[in-house]
């Protein structure tokens, strides 16, 4: 016992001794990283730990949480009906608007990549949408383009087109909220048109000898030259489009409508914490959807040994 108890101790002294060495020898640059990592632990590590616990409580903000274990995720999973609907609602929209708003974002990119002039100018108004997009001035700009009377029926009109309330309309409102996802196409065009600016140009010139078209150079060697930044873009999209709350919030009225049809996950979080004070069951609701993000991250992630390929030839 004795034996244990000292090596115990001398794992210990010695485990002391590198940190303490490790702080003399790295302590100006622990210096600069203490207030970054003094909001790491504030801003994000703690208040993850809170709410963790809250999700396992039932709190309703004004009085004091109440433990109940996992009963906030077992209602989530077995009797929540709209919780199931803003899934099927969030999963529609994200693998909708992702694959769309990466195909057009890549169609720019290779069109602008053919030597335009002004360049820089088609770049700076692409990009706008992706600046303006998230706002709430733009998302109720788009419920008035889109409502009955809006811009888009107006066009329509004059072409003989009688077009429904697009944002009223249970089977449409939730693909106009796509289409302003797709209109933020700006920053994945940026990363595109940088990747394509890093292919050589022997490639499409041997191809050009072998007689290869357009369509076949844009397949055999754009698309697998441009893998690593299309596994880039396809995982930063993939993220941001679960966390999507503002389009739906303003274009719905805050409340998913019509018919829940564009009731996303994350406006029905927001739903359940500050309308109804369900704090507790948000809470568990906010670690799911870290779990759902997790869990498609990792897939692409896996996924991406098979299909992205680095120019040194590896994956």
């Amino acid at each position: 016992m004795n034996t244990v108890t000292a090596a115990t101790r001398g794992k210990s002294n010695t485990i002391g001794t590198l940190l303490v060495r490790l702080w003399k020898k790295n302590r100006i640059a622990y210096l600069f990283l203490l207030p970054w990592l003094i909001g790491l632990f504030i801003l994000t590590i703690g208040p993850m730990i809170n709410s963790f616990y809250y999700s396992l409580t039932k709190f309703d903000v004004i009085s004091a949480p109440k433990y109940i274990g996992f009963e906030n995720y077992k209602t989530m999973f077995t009797s929540d009906t709209r919780y199931f609907t803003s899934l099927k609602v969030t999963f529609t929209y994200v693998f909708t608007a992702v694959p769309l708003k990466l195909a057009f974002a890549l169609l720019v990119a290779a069109l602008m990549n053919r030597g335009l002039r002004g360049l820089s100018i088609y770049r700076t108004l692409y990009y706008l949408p992706t600046l303006l997009g998230g706002s709430v001035a733009i998302a109720v700009l788009w419920r008035k383009m889109f409502g009955g009377s809006g811009a888009v029926n107006q066009l329509l009109l004059k072409f003989g087109i009688q077009a429904p309330d697009w944002i009223a309309n249970p089977k449409y409102a939730l693909y106009s909220i796509v289409a302003l996802s797709v209109w933020q196409f700006g920053s994945s065009m940026i990363i595109f048109l940088a990747g394509l600016k890093q292919i050589p140009q022997d490639y499409y010139e041997a191809a050009q000898v072998d007689g290869a078209s357009k369509i076949k150079q844009f397949l055999f060697i754009t698309i697998p030259q441009l893998t690593p930044v299309i596994f880039f873009n396809l995982v930063i999209q993939l993220i941001g489009s679960f966390q999507a709350f503002t389009q739906s919030f303003i274009i719905s009225g805050g409340q998913g409508g019509p018919i829940d049809s564009t009731l996303f996950y994350t406006l029905y979080l927001y739903m359940k914490g500050f309308a109804f004070y369900e704090m507790g069951y948000a809470s568990a609701m906010a670690w799911v959807l870290l779990l759902i993000i997790g869990f498609f991250t990792a897939v692409v992630f896996g996924s991406s040994k098979y299909w992205v390929h680095y120019g040194d030839g590896g994956k």
